[in-house]
Parts: structure tokens; sequence; C-alpha cells
């Protein structure tokens, strides 16, 4: 008999189950994702705004940056092999 990863694990207090099909298990993993979906708090529209001026922010100082250095490093390379 051949045991998939984690089928041999067993949870304190947790209660036997017999195998299940895959069509169970497939049941199984809907009602759990729903179940956590459930638990999720999403943000408001102000926390959503200001998250994305923050990530739109971020974004544009770190093409500066880059941008900046690779300008430099393109003279410094046109001026040591011209």
């Amino acid at each position: 008999m051949t045991t998939q990863a984690g089928d041999d694990v067993e949870l304190p207090g947790a209660t036997p189950v017999a195998p299940r099909s895959p069509t169970g298990r497939l049941a199984l993993f809907y009602r759990q994702v729903v179940g956590e979906l459930r638990k999720v708090v999403y943000p408001s529209r102000d926390e959503l705004v200001r998250y994305t001026v923050i990530v739109l922010v971020f974004v544009v100082v770190m093409i500066s940056y880059v941008s900046l250095v690779d300008y430099g490093l393109q003279a410094l390379v046109l001026r040591v092999f011209t």
C-alpha cells in the first residue's frame, strides 16, 4: 500500500477518518477554502487607496533610483572605453 505525503499525520484530539474518494477530498477542500475565505478581512476603500498610492510612490522612487544608477554606469563605461 502506498501513502501520500501527509497521510500519516495525526492531529491531537482528532478522530480518525476513513480514506475518502477523490470527489470527497475535492469537496472537503472546497469547503475548507470557502471557510478560510470567510475569515478574510478586506480593506476599506480608504485603506485600499492609501496602500495603492504608497505602492505607486515606491515604484516611482525605485524606477528613478535604478534609472540614475543605470545612467551613471553608462556614463562611466563610455568614459572608460572611448
